[in-house]
């Protein structure tokens, strides 16, 4: 009997932690985007209230209405619901195609991401010249 409840514990404990991540998440996103919850729910057709209920942990949106989230916020739902590190840089990237490639270099060999890096430097560096020229 101890053991089933301190299971039920455990996963009370670790749905709370969840909830209260995704509320972060969904907050932290639309404020990245620059949208206020009216815009936000607007998008994926929701009431703006609705938006706020799920920032406070009040509820939870239904799977058609978290994915419709995710897209109009650019991450996935498994990033809005468990916030993983690998999914982590999808919501910092609005190019898709360039975080394709950037996860295809990621496979490279060592000596081949060196090779990328400094090309993506050097550009960089031209582009800060150039801006500092005009």
């Amino acid at each position: 009997m101890w053991c089933n409840m301190a299971i039920t514990c455990f996963m009370e404990n670790k749905e709370n932690q969840t909830e209260a991540g995704f509320a972060a998440r969904l907050l932290s996103l639309r404020k990245q985007k620059n949208l206020s919850q009216t815009e936000l729910g607007k998008i994926v057709d929701v009431h703006y209230s609705h938006i706020g209920r799920y920032e406070r942990g009040i509820s939870r949106p239904a799977a058609d209405t978290l994915k419709r989230m995710a897209d109009a916020l650019g991450v996935s739902s498994d990033y809005l619901i468990e916030g993983t590190t690998a999914d982590a840089a999808k919501a910092k990237f609005e190019d898709r195609e360039l975080l394709l490639q950037f996860q295809e270099v990621e496979k490279l060999e060592e000596e081949d991401k060196q090779v990328v890096k400094k090309l993506i430097d050097a550009f960089l560096t031209k582009k800060h010249i150039q801006e500092l020229a005009r």
